[in-house]
């Protein structure tokens, strides 16, 4: 029985790295032929603003890096509305159809379509990602060189410290902050867990309301208000940001204010919103892809973290809150969007990049500007 079970392990071993061995042999020819444009296929999980800019983004830094849509390069666009079944039903259709590479913009894209292409037949290429090792989709922590050869791409984790301080700074008297978020969601516990050590340090308790689905959000906010919170926070959650309406709509109710990780919250009743632009993490994935498909071997790529980093404010409404906020004049100096007092949006100074100097080096010049 012994002897049984050592020949079938040496052939399950013999038949993996046989398997490895092939995929790396084929990895030239899964390049894209000479005098036919390449075969892209682009996949955002559903219609945000975060997940438009990131798209647009990856089309212009495509075309920086000579493959431009419809000249030099064929793209077919999915989007899955936020519906799981439909993603991991378009998932299977790109990884089983005829495409040189894929570009997915958003976590839960990323883990449907990194499922359904297990066997690496398809060059993936991710962005709009807050953690992709917390993602489990094959890679490992600590090691940015620790991919699949045929998965690459770049993190974006939120800058959820900072918006901590930032809130502090607004309100020094701070102490409840709430936050809505949802549990299958691992871009969302990345987030949370961070926040709970920051605000922790700060001295402000952090009142949880986890739900389940978008539905949820608006009784969780209105737990959290009715729990004390002087806030709401909202980071980088899939399902949450799906319903942030709602999170405004029970903020006002409250007289409290919204913190956000996206700046473009901003426009939707955020008083603050601070994280990256994603336009410009999209413009990054898309040079790295254009340098993919022109041949930069992908096992040489490292999966580093690109936070192109944006501050956004809305001052409409800011007399009108239960407590005293204020934003002093340096923090509105550095803010990329500030909504005045009338509602008119006045655009500001942007603030510096924090792109990884190595991955610009990979990416092409230009990148950053």
């Amino acid at each position: 029985m012994l002897f049984a079970l050592r020949r079938l392990s040496l052939g399950l071993f013999l038949a993996a790295a046989a398997s490895a061995i092939l995929l790396a042999s084929d990895w030239s020819h899964r390049r894209p032929r000479a005098g036919r444009a390449p075969r892209l296929a682009l996949f955002q999980m559903t219609s945000r603003q975060i997940l438009d800019d990131g798209v647009r983004g990856v089309l212009e830094g495509l075309s920086q890096q000579g493959f431009r849509e419809g000249a030099g390069l064929e793209v077919r666009r999915f989007n899955a509305e936020n519906d799981l079944a439909t993603a991991n039903a378009i998932a299977r259709e790109i990884a089983g159809g005829r495409f040189d590479a894929a570009v997915t913009v958003s976590t839960p894209a990323l883990q449907a379509l990194a499922n359904a292409n297990r066997d690496g037949r398809l060059l993936h290429v991710f962005c709009v990602v807050t953690d992709p090792f917390a993602a489990k989709v094959g890679l490992t922590p600590g090691d940015p060189l620790g991919h699949p050869r045929h998965l690459v791409g770049i993190g974006t984790f939120q800058p959820v410290r900072e918006l901590f301080h930032l809130a502090r700074r607004l309100r020094p008297e701070l102490k409840r902050v709430g936050t809505v978020w949802c549990q299958s969601d691992s871009a969302a516990e990345a987030c949370v867990r961070l926040a709970r050590e920051v605000s922790a340090e700060l001295g402000i308790e952090l009142l949880e309301a986890p739900v389940d689905s978008s539905t949820d959000v608006a009784e969780g906010a209105r737990s959290l208000a009715s729990r004390g919170a002087e806030a709401f926070w909202v980071g980088g959650d899939n399902v949450v940001e799906t319903a942030f309406a709602s999170v405004v709509v029970a903020a006002r109710e409250a007289r409290i204010p919204v913190l956000a990780n996206a700046p473009g919250h901003v426009e939707e009743g955020a008083l603050a919103g601070l994280g990256a632009d994603y336009r410009e993490v999209g413009r990054v994935a898309g040079q790295l892809t254009g340098r993919l498909l022109a041949g930069l071997d992908p096992a040489t790529v490292k999966v580093e973290n690109v936070v192109p980093r944006q501050l956004a404010l809305r001052l409409q409404g800011l007399g009108e809150l239960r407590d005293r906020w204020t934003v002093p004049d340096d923090v509105r100096s550095k803010a990329a969007v500030v909504i005045d007092e009338k509602g008119v949006r006045i655009p500001a100074a942007s603030l510096g990049m924090a792109v990884p100097a190595s991955l610009l080096a990979r990416a092409g010049r230009g990148v950053g500007r």
